[in-house]
């Protein structure tokens, strides 16, 4: 099969064997896979797969269930999407059952690439780690990017009330038409947020420069989900400040968590979340699309940071 690998900061196809779908597990022919930073940094030789994973590239995907081993309930020919340690940028992948959804209804297979990834991170840091209840205010930095822009539409769609820090007015504005209340501009001072804080959980894929105002921000219990280091991993706070403000900080990843976590996440989500993109009140929010042959032109614009939404690489469009 071909097969998406990182070579010295660029991508490429390569020939790649099938894997072998094994008990509990089913073989999917790919249709479409997201982008995420987590394959940027794979690009780079910054973020080698977990033990055991595939080297392949990419971390969700969507299409065609062709295979099914023995103690799985799917069926060939179900269309799910999946969530992945890796090989989701392949012509097919093998995962276990247990980490794939069904496509939601109303959905195309491109849309649906788009959604496993950003959906199980928002809702594992909002509402399973950080335990965010109605009414509690959250601020939600990088507002614009893939996980942002799944965490707005969640706050919403369970009633707490978000706020965003992002790079420009365009992404400002794509936050707030998404259901974020307001927010701030990096370019900005972002000491303007403590107008509408303090804020009962931050969600932080920023780290290192914006660790000491996280904590200024935050309200008495607060909690703080740090699940990136775009802004540097060396941070300096005043932690007798975060003493007497009883605050939670909480160092989050998805990607290296076993296979029991995941099965129990995409069961919660499946539940509790999958539902709302056929009720319309959840979307993907696919910003463009892009062929299997421009797959380095999909990253180079993943790497400007200036993407609204999510970025999709088009596997197979005869799935489509």
């Amino acid at each position: 099969m071909k097969a998406l690998q990182g070579v010295e900061g660029r991508v490429e196809w390569a020939q790649r064997p099938s894997p072998v779908c094994d008990v509990g597990q089913i073989r999917i022919r790919v249709a479409a896979a997201g982008l995420n930073r987590a394959d940027l940094l794979q690009r780079a030789g910054l973020y080698p797969p977990p033990p055991g994973a595939s080297d392949i590239l990419g971390l969700e995907c969507s299409g065609i269930v062709s295979e099914v081993g023995a103690g799985s309930a799917w069926q060939v020919g179900d269309r799910v999407c999946a969530l992945l340690a890796g090989g989701g940028m392949a012509e097919e992948v093998v995962v276990d059952a247990r980490h794939a959804l069904p496509v939601p209804d109303g959905l195309s297979l491109v849309e649906a690439a788009a959604i496993p990834e950003v959906y199980a991170t928002a809702w594992l840091n909002l509402f399973q780690l950080g335990g965010l209840k109605p009414g509690e205010k959250v601020l939600l930095h990088a507002g614009a990017s893939g996980v942002g822009s799944a965490a707005i539409q969640l706050c919403k769609a369970f009633g707490s009330p978000c706020w965003v820090s992002v790079g420009s007015a365009e992404r400002l504005a794509y936050c707030e038409a998404l259901g974020a209340q307001g927010g701030v501009m990096r370019g900005e001072t972002l000491q303007s947020l403590r107008d509408f804080g303090p804020f009962d959980l931050i969600l932080d894929p920023v780290g290192g420069e914006y660790a000491a105002l996280n904590l200024q921000l935050l309200a008495l219990d607060g909690r703080w989900l740090l699940i990136g280091l775009m802004g540097g991993r060396e941070a300096s706070f005043d932690l007798g400040l975060m003493l007497a403000k009883r605050v939670q900080l909480t160092g989050s990843t998805l990607r290296s968590r076993d296979e029991q976590f995941k099965a129990d996440l995409l069961a919660d989500l499946g539940q509790q979340v999958w539902p709302l993109f056929t009720e319309g009140r959840l979307n993907p929010q696919l910003a463009k699309t892009f062929a299997a042959a421009d797959a380095n032109a999909a990253f180079d614009e993943l790497a400007t940071n200036q993407v609204a939404g999510k970025l999709v690489l088009r596997i197979d469009d005869s799935l489509s």
